[in-house]
C-alpha cells in the first residue's frame, strides 16, 4: 500500500477547492466535491494515471456538487454522500445555478447512496470514517482517515474561520457544535483539507480560530 495523498484543483467561480484523495502507489483514487470545470478535472486525473473508483460529495451546495453528474456520466463510477439531509438541496441545484449566474452547465444531484454517522467509506486500503456535521448545510459530512490522522472537512472549517451559516438551512449553534463535539476531540494532530481555502491543523484552530476560543 502507498501513502494517502491529495491534489487540489480550484473550480468554479467560488474557487471551490475539488479534491482529489488517491494512493502513491497503486494510483487508486475518488474524487471530493466536484463542482464544475470537469474537463480540469479529467485532465488531472488522466495526466496522473489516476484510477477513480467513486465520488464523494461532502454537501449539497453548487460549488461541491454542480458537477457530480457530469463526472459521473464521464467516469461510470458512483457518486457516495453527502447525508440525506442535503437531498433538497441536491434537487435544487439547477435553480441555484441560475440565482447564482452560474455559466457552467449544472445538473440536479443523486447520489447513489446517502452517508450516516459511523458509516465508513474507503478506496484501495484507505478507510474513511463518516461523520456527520451539521450546520453549514443539514446533510455536511467530514471524511476521516484516522490511520492517516486526516480528515477532508469540506466547509464546515476553514484556517482561521468557519462555515457560512447565512444559507437555507444553515445553524451557526449546530456548525459550532459539530466542530467542538466531533472534529477537535480527533486530536490537535489531525491535519485537514477544506472546501475553500489551505488546509490546517485541528490543534491550530482550537487554538487560534475566532470562532472557537
Amino acid at each position: 500500500m502507498g501513502q494517502l495523498n491529495a491534489g487540489i484543483i480550484p473550480v468554479t467561480p467560488f474557487q471551490q477547492n475539488c479534491t482529489i484523495l488517491f494512493d502513491t502507489e497503486d494510483r487508486s483514487g475518488v474524487v471530493v466535491d466536484p463542482g464544475g470545470d470537469i474537463d480540469q478535472i479529467m485532465k488531472a486525473i488522466e495526466d496522473n494515471g489516476l484510477t477513480i473508483s467513486a465520488i464523494w460529495i461532502t454537501h449539497g451546495h453548487i460549488d461541491h456538487a454542480g458537477g457530480a453528474m457530469e463526472l459521473k456520466d464521464r467516469l461510470g463510477v458512483q457518486i457516495i454522500g453527502p447525508h440525506e439531509a442535503d437531498r433538497p438541496l441536491l434537487a435544487n441545484l439547477e435553480a441555484q445555478a441560475v440565482r447564482f449566474g452560474v455559466a457552467d452547465p449544472v445538473r440536479n444531484c443523486v447520489p447513489d447512496r446517502f452517508l450516516a454517522e459511523g458509516e465508513t467509506v474507503s478506496f484501495g486500503a484507505h478507510v474513511f470514517e463518516v461523520l456527520h456535521c451539521p450546520g453549514h448545510a443539514p446533510g455536511h459530512v467530514v471524511y476521516y482517515n484516522r490511520a492517516a490522522r486526516f480528515a477532508h472537512v469540506g466547509d464546515v472549517l476553514f484556517r482561521g474561520s468557519i462555515g457560512r451559516t447565512d444559507l437555507p438551512g444553515g445553524d451557526h449553534e449546530a456548525l459550532i457544535r459539530s466542530i467542538k463535539e466531533k472534529l477537535l476531540p480527533l486530536g490537535d494532530d489531525v491535519g485537514f483539507l477544506c472546501g475553500h481555502g489551505p488546509g490546517g491543523r485541528f490543534g491550530e484552530e482550537r487554538q487560534t480560530n475566532p470562532f472557537l476560543v
